[in-house]
């Protein structure tokens, strides 16, 4: 090994100059190498360790090798899952802007426990007057005025009386705007559930600014203890309410010496049944 060493120094010197450093890295790796190489030919190349070498070599001047290019920050790349819409800031922050900028509508304030409206009460001017006169005193609390000779003549009141109250409906949406008012009948007895829809439908109307008209048969007792009685049927106007609609105020043009009174809604339901109200 040492001789074939030396012979191959002697060919290098005879070389040109720049190819003596090359040289020199041949013969450090080859003198690297390990005891597979004597087994080699003299001349075979050995392949391996000049690659080697042109590693190292390419390291000192600065150039990094495919190996040195890894870094642990780059080797895997970090997949992260798409944030919701939901969970983003700026999502959040659109959600709140548009919804400042297109409030709700659906959504109105809790209605008042009590209310009474600014009506201006008047008695009826003949004895089947009453569904002329109650709805000219329910629409005087939206501010607006009708004679009850006008109106008699809209609802087709007669000597009779007024038909019923699908008629005080009637009148009522041709007079107000935006038709707010629905009829309700009560055939029957009145159930629990029709009750708590009679309180539900005077908060909101009284609510609104409106009063409500309900025509009414037979007997009933206030919650002062009057007692009112209109055998063959009567018209009334619902302006107030109190208790959360518990209990209605009552204008009621029948007496001017007893222009109003307050009942339970329980006992106005029955007082309804076999007729209905307009709200």
């Amino acid at each position: 090994m040492k001789h074939t060493l030396k012979r191959r120094l002697r060919q290098l010197a005879t070389e040109r100059p720049f190819q003596i450093a090359a040289a020199s890295a041949v013969a450090v790796v080859l003198a690297s190498t390990t005891g597979a190489l004597v087994n080699a030919a003299d001349d075979t190349p050995a392949t391996q360790p000049a690659s080697a070498s042109v590693a190292e070599l390419r390291s000192d001047t600065g150039i990094a090798s495919r190996g040195d290019d890894r870094s642990p920050a780059t080797s895997a790349p970090e997949t992260t899952a798409p944030s919701s819409p939901s969970a983003s800031p700026s999502a959040t922050k659109a959600t709140k802007a548009a919804k400042a900028a297109n409030p709700d509508v659906s959504r109105k304030p809790k209605p008042p426990a009590s209310k009474v409206l600014d009506y201006d009460y008047q008695a009826q001017t003949t004895y089947y007057y009453c569904g002329p006169a109650a709805t000219r005193n329910a629409l005087s609390a939206a501010g607006i005025e009708r004679s009850q000779d006008d109106l008699a003549v809209q609802l087709g009141t007669t000597e009779m009386g007024t038909n019923s109250a699908e008629d005080t409906t009637r009148v009522l949406n041709a007079v107000v705007k935006g038709n707010p008012y629905r009829t309700r009948m009560f055939p029957n007895a009145p159930s629990p559930a029709q009750m708590d829809q009679l309180q539900a439908d005077v908060v909101r109307a009284i609510t609104d600014g409106r009063g409500v008209v309900a025509n009414i048969v037979g007997d009933a007792t206030d919650v002062d203890g009057g007692w009112h009685s209109f055998p063959g049927g009567h018209y009334i106007a619902l302006v107030g309410y109190r208790d959360e609609g518990r209990v209605v105020k009552i204008a009621d043009s029948a007496n001017p010496a007893i222009p109003s009174y307050w009942i339970t809604t329980i006992d106005l339901a029955n007082w309804m049944t076999t007729r209905g109200y307009s709200a």
